[in-house]
């Protein structure tokens, strides 16, 4: 928010002559003193911090001591296939969040902005950081102001502030006195800041404020310090990650006791220990959890959002709650016509590019009337923006709110209707609190317009317009008005009165008097529209929706009805100057606060208190905005949502994703498909773990029963890395199904694999080493094959098991061939590379030294084959003996 007040030490003492400005060797000298006018919020991170978040997963942290620990006791092989496995990792990683990067540099404005100032007597035009304390800015409508400056003089100077305060309206400059020292200056009339943008008038200011020492620059500050938050699928990847390193640790000192116990050797114990370790880490996690979620940033990106990280596309699907801001998220960020109130009635109306003027609630008869045309005439002529009569206004250029009366006589039934010639006008100001204008129609009568403050332009009215003529207007009638305003004001619309006269005579200097008073319009920024079946369907998805805005809390109540936001007929609004900081609300008032949907007047500093209130609560915060004002908010939630098209850089720089086409249903579609993400990943861990949970019973229980080495190292590797890898990428990128959007988010207390994930697994990793056990000790005790050719049929029995295993995760298991995983193109894919890579682990002599690979028969051959086919047979029988049991539940997956 910006403050009410600013010290006068703040301001720097004005130059001797404001058309001189400053003189090239006074402005390099600040310059040098000051710094550059540029904010130096660190707003990428640097390189090396990127690569080092590659590597602090405990799932990397363990491989790489595997690694080392292979170098040690010299298996070389091992220890390079290990570290390549973890550098091939850690560089998909980092390129894809590099290409995010690159595609958010993309969105940046990429020319320097301008300024105009006076120097050496002369108007120049120099880059925006080039300014420093005390240069004489020149500023008109159209310019975004490039530093926080004091007005000195002003011609109908409106700026608007929205971005810094979340307020539509524009606010009107103008110069206020220097105060004495010590004392305080008038800021919001007097003060420009930066980021800012001039919409009507021109003016002269005297730059006050540069850089990080302006408004903006101090809310980008907050942006530094508010700090990131784990995501929470980092969050439970660790955990599952430590999950399993414990029971590593756990398995490996229990092999070691039995081992020593039963008089082993210590160092084949520790290779043991290493092999136990690869198996126990799913090496394929992180790459397929990134390629899993890059593939979420390409489906988003054709959905018009742009993810900064890959972690931020499953965040989303696990948002519980939506903190947005009402500009320019909820509504257009544009002025528009909302109420007409005339002495024939009253309608609400509604218009847009594509749809006429209609009344969507009141007097039908309204617009028909004499009353709204001359309502029109007056509204066209008493106005500066420019208009062409049958042309659509023109947005950005004038004030908005005499925009908004231009497209409403554009969109009304006289879009020809035009003002006629000028004579005169009386400037708005805040002591008259109306503007008026004086005409000459061509029969040669005069004609005044008058638009501002109801109850000042009453004051001038002694009649009302009538299309038979003026009638007397008394006393009670200008109170009975007067109290319509404060109605329309009290629902959050701003409004204006509007007169005229019409005489053959001219009216003389003094021509605001013995007017027709014609009626009332309320203004409002409207509503978007995609925006109420978008909450909809969030409240559909047990996601609640907040509003925490800088606007009034009459405007932001009147808003949230009309988006859906609220539905009770007098929600409970929290101004920012009633809430308390965070650290001294009581047990009490945090409860309150928590289920309070609509929050007003709150500064940036607030909405990260109120973010951080919610995050203790344990929910998931997604903040949407667009503004500066928004630019800390949106760094602290847990999912930061910018608006790409109206959005500033700062604001852009700050979130985790942008809406390229700030559409707020684009949310919901991006929430959708961060659910259906997650659901992908965590069918595809189970199916992981599941695998490596196989690997590990085995290795364990033939190595400590049967005193042998099942798989080797580099075996399981393959097996890890490359037929696991795959089929879970496959898994990771299904469709997802509709049901998902129709659940409460899911609990964030919950693991990543919840207790009945890892009976599963547990049940699965059985069943997948139940064939190649059978066949392993079948070969070795009943055929009397080699340890080499035993553990040759252990290792490609497992792949086989493992591949076709991937056919167990559908969601209803009763149907077999047609599950979207048998329909799944990407599965066929996978197993056909996978195929491929097993018939290039045999005849590549290469890959056959490294895995010890020896030449098979064809009875070796059938025994893989009739050991990789158990597993699945195993399941899919389990399957329809439940199927049999109870009716099926299609809308609930084998994962869950």
């Amino acid at each position: 928010m910006i403050p009410a007040s600013v010290p006068t030490a703040s301001f720097p003492p004005p130059p001797t002559d404001l058309q001189q400005g400053l003189t090239t060797a006074e402005a390099q000298r600040r310059r040098q003193l000051h710094g550059p006018n540029i904010l130096s919020a660190n707003v990428n991170e640097p390189i090396w911090l990127l690569v080092w978040r590659q590597f602090r997963s405990l799932t990397v942290l363990v491989l790489i001591a595997a690694a080392i620990f292979s170098w040690v006791m010299g298996d070389m092989a091992e220890s390079i296939a290990i570290a390549a496995v973890v550098l091939i990792n850690s560089l998909i990683g980092l390129g894809l969040e590099w290409q995010a990067r690159v595609s958010m540099a993309a969105l940046h404005q990429l020319d320097v902005p301008k300024a105009r100032v006076v120097r050496n007597g002369q108007q120049q035009t120099i880059p925006a950081p080039d300014l420093t304390i005390g240069d004489v800015l020149l500023v008109e409508a159209g310019d975004m102001l490039p530093a926080d400056a004091e007005v000195h003089i002003a011609r109908q100077l409106n700026v608007n502030e929205s971005a810094l305060t979340g307020e539509s309206m524009p606010v009107a400059k103008q110069p206020g006195a220097l105060p004495a020292p010590g004392q305080v200056a008038d800021a919001p009339t007097s003060l420009l800041y930066k980021g800012t943008a001039v919409v009507n008038g021109n003016g002269r200011a005297i730059v006050t404020g540069i850089g990080m020492n302006t408004e903006l620059g101090r809310i980008a500050q907050l942006v530094q310090t508010a700090g990131r938050t784990t995501t929470p699928l980092e969050i439970k990847i660790n955990q599952l990650a430590r999950q399993l390193i414990l029971l590593t640790l756990g398995l490996a000192l229990l092999y070691l006791l039995i081992g020593l116990l039963q008089g082993r050797d210590a160092v084949m114990m520790v290779k043991m220990a290493i092999i136990l370790a690869i198996a126990a880490i799913p090496e394929g996690l992180s790459i397929v959890a990134t390629l899993a979620l890059a593939h979420g940033m390409l489906r988003l990106a054709r959905q018009h959002v742009i993810v900064k990280q890959l972690a931020a596309v499953e965040t989303l699907g696990s948002t519980s709650v939506i903190f947005t801001d009402k500009t320019g998220t909820l509504t257009h960020n544009q002025i528009a016509v909302n109420t007409i109130w005339l002495p024939a009635g009253r309608a609400e109306v509604h218009f847009s590019e594509t749809h006429p003027l209609t009344v969507a609630d009141g007097n039908e008869t309204v617009l028909v009337s004499p009353q709204f045309k001359q309502l029109l005439r007056v509204a066209v002529s008493c106005n500066n923006a420019p208009y062409a009569p049958g042309q659509r206004p023109k947005t950005g250029v004038g004030d908005p709110v005499e925009i908004a009366l231009n497209e409403l006589v554009f969109s009304s039934s006289l879009p020809e209707l035009s003002a006629c010639p000028r004579l005169d006008e009386k400037a708005f100001s805040s002591e008259t609190r109306l503007m008026a204008t004086l005409h000459q129609e061509l029969d040669g009568q005069y004609f005044v317009a008058v638009k501002g403050a109801a109850e000042d332009v009453l004051n001038h009215c002694r009649y009302r317009w009538d299309a038979a003529g003026p009638l007397p207007l008394s006393e009670t009638e200008k109170q009975e008005w007067i109290a319509r305003a404060e109605q329309l004001a009290q629902t959050g619309l701003r409004t204006l009165g509007f007169a005229c006269s019409l005489g053959e005579t001219h009216p003389g200097a003094d021509f605001v008097h013995n007017l027709a008073w014609v009626g009332l319009i309320g203004f409002l920024d409207p509503p978007r529209l995609e925006v109420l079946p978008a909450l909809q369907a969030c409240r559909q998805a047990g996601i609640r929706v907040i509003m925490v805005t800088g606007d009034h809390p009459a405007t932001a109540r009147t808003v949230a009805a009309k988006v859906g936001l609220v539905t009770t007929e007098e929600p409970v609004v929290v101004s920012g100057p009633t809430l308390k900081p965070l650290d001294q609300l009581t047990t009490d008032e945090k409860e309150e606060l928590y289920e309070c949907t609509i929050f007003a007047r709150v500064s940036p500093a607030q909405k990260l208190d109120l973010i951080t209130l919610y995050q203790q609560r344990g929910d998931i915060v997604g903040m949407t905005g667009d503004g500066v004002n928004d630019a800390p908010a949106l760094r602290k939630a847990d999912i930061g949502i910018a608006m790409g098209l109206r959005g500033t850089q700062v604001a852009g720089e700050a979130a985790d994703m942008v809406l390229q086409d700030d559409a707020f249903a684009s949310i919901v579609a991006a929430i959708g498909q961060g659910r259906v993400i997650f659901a992908n990943i965590r069918t595809f861990i189970l199916y992981l773990t599941s695998c490596n949970l196989s690997e590990i019973l085995l290795v364990t229980g033939v190595g400590l029963l049967h005193k042998s080495v099942p798989l080797l190292p580099l075996q399981i590797l393959f097996l890890n890395m490359i037929t696991d890898v795959f089929p879970a990428l496959a898994l990771a990128v299904g469709t997802g199904h509709p049901h998902l959007m129709q659940q409460p988010p899911r609990p964030t207390q919950l693991p990543l694999l919840t207790s009945t994930d890892w009976k599963t697994g547990l049940l699965y990793a059985a069943a997948l080493m139940l064939g190649p056990v059978a066949v392993y000790y079948y070969s070795w005790e009943v055929l009397g094959l080699s340890p080499a050719v035993c553990n040759n049929i252990m290792f490609y029995s497992m792949a086989l098991g493992q591949l076709l295993h991937v056919f167990n995760f559908s969601t209803d298991p009763r149907s077999f061939f047609r599950s979207e995983v048998t329909r799944n193109p990407y599965i066929w894919l996978a197993l056909g590379i996978c195929m491929a890579l097993f018939a290039a682990s045999y005849y590549v002599p290469a890959l056959r030294r490294l895995l010890a690979v020896q030449p098979f028969t064809p009875l070796i051959v059938g025994l893989i084959v009739a050991a990789g086919l158990i597993p699945v047979l195993l399941v899919r029988l389990g399957y329809g003996l439940l199927a049999l049991a109870k009716p099926a539940n299609p809308d609930k997956a084998t994962s869950s």
